[in-house]
């Protein structure tokens, strides 16, 4: 499965040809450089490594710097193993595939291709029930002073204790997010940025994960 690493931008709208206004997310996706391959035969799966985001070297630590100088690529912030054959990454047709040291670019998709985008999704902190669940709240006249509390949640004497899974207070965002069946509106080749229909997971400047299918 093809895919690319990239940094959410923010949302803005384009008009399509037609006088439609789309909302889209820019995706600054690549470009990617690959570190290593991994083969069935030796690994029990197939999958491309790929690094994104270049930084100096000096800011990684000797067995990430060493990676890089092997491969032959310049030193990045994030890797990311993605699930395929080297010849999925290839952008033309009749190409063997990538190595290590090649680069992938946005050229791996197309306009009105489907993909889905994984990332962590923004972090608000330990929430309560109206929050994070979307509870109602309790009456606020005549006294009350539950107007938020998320009421009783004990039992009777048979259980005699509160199951598992009850939505309560607790941590609210910062977990992996995949959003699926997203169309992508357009390809700017030359700038190495994906138009995708629609919000992605996490916030402007976050990491996020570009596959096709």
């Amino acid at each position: 499965m093809a895919g690319l690493i990239g940094k959410k931008i923010g949302m803005t709208q384009i008009f399509q040809e037609d006088g439609r206004v789309e909302r889209v997310t820019a995706i600054q996706a690549g470009p990617c450089f690959v570190t290593g391959l991994r083969n069935a035969e030796r690994d029990g799966y197939d999958a491309v490594q790929l690094a994104f985001d270049e930084v100096e070297e000096k800011r990684l630590n000797k067995p990430a710097a060493g990676l890089f100088k092997k491969a032959g690529t310049p030193a990045a912030r994030k890797l990311v193993e993605f699930r395929g054959e080297p010849a999925e990454f290839a952008a033309g047709e009749g190409d063997d595939g990538v190595k290590v040291g090649d680069t992938v670019t946005v050229a791996i998709f197309e306009k009105g291709q489907t993909v889905k985008v994984s990332g962590v999704s923004k972090g608000k902190g330990f929430q309560g029930t109206v929050k994070r669940h979307n509870f109602s709240r309790g009456p606020v006249t005549h006294g009350s002073h539950n107007t938020r509390a998320p009421g009783s949640i004990g039992q009777s004497a048979d259980p005699a204790r509160v199951f598992k899974g009850i939505r309560g207070p607790g941590q609210m965002g910062n977990k992996r997010i995949t959003q699926l069946g997203l169309e992508i509106v357009d390809v700017l080749t030359e700038d190495n940025v994906l138009l995708v229909r629609g919000s992605v997971p996490g916030p402007k400047g976050g990491y996020v994960e570009v596959r096709n299918g």
